[in-house]
């Protein structure tokens, strides 16, 4: 894991992965973020970035619980379902550790197709993993973990979404405008996840939590 640097978050000196950036919407930039947050990002998001590598993580509150948001974000075969920029996805083979998709990306992306492995899926800490294999893009030696984990936000059943990723740096570009990036494409994507939750979670009639 990466070393840790001491990073104020919520007043309490939140520590968090020094070479990581950090996107929460709940918290201004350059605050890092809040304890908890934190611990989940030490104990689920596991990236060792190498000299050549940038490394981030993401995150999103979502109105919705997190059986509800799980249930799109495990579908390693199906990431159509809320990734605004896939057109389709074809898996070779079950799903299952190892397995490989074909994702074929719509127009106005610097890419047509990208082959992805699925490296961990595990449904009780709600945790999947990529790794990517090939396709015609820049993105080299990208592997990412997404989680989720339930919160309460306004006093109903919420969910925490957190996805890193590590990456190699083209040549001719820096850290930061790599990490810039990819930021943009999970943000997306996860905003499409938090719309396409939150408006089931209304169809589910979500009750509010008692206390």
């Amino acid at each position: 894991m990466v070393g840790l640097n001491g990073v104020g978050g919520g007043g309490a000196g939140v520590k968090v992965p020094g070479m990581w950036r950090l996107a929460d919407e709940m918290n201004p930039p350059g605050i890092g973020c809040r304890g908890m947050e934190a611990e989940y990002v030490r104990r689920f998001h596991l990236h060792e970035p190498k000299e050549n590598q940038c490394s981030s993580a993401v995150f999103k509150h979502i109105k919705a619980p997190v059986h509800l948001v799980w249930s799109l974000v495990r579908r390693f075969d199906q990431p159509q379902n809320y990734k605004p920029f896939v057109s389709r996805c074809i898996v070779q083979g079950g799903v299952g550790v190892g397995s490989l998709r074909e994702v074929n990306i719509k127009s106005g992306l610097p890419a047509t197709t990208s082959f992805e492995r699925l490296e961990h899926l595990d449904d009780n800490e709600h945790i999947l993993s990529i790794k990517i294999v090939g396709g015609d893009h820049r993105l080299k030696n990208y592997s990412s973990i997404i989680t989720a984990h339930p919160e309460t936000i306004d006093g109903r059943p919420g969910t925490i979404v957190i996805e890193s990723f590590v990456v190699d740096v083209p040549d001719g570009n820096t850290k930061d405008e790599t990490c810039y990036f990819v930021e943009a494409l999970i943000k997306c994507n996860l905003k499409s996840l938090a719309d396409i939750s939150e408006r089931l979670a209304v169809q589910d009639h979500t009750e509010p939590i008692d206390g």
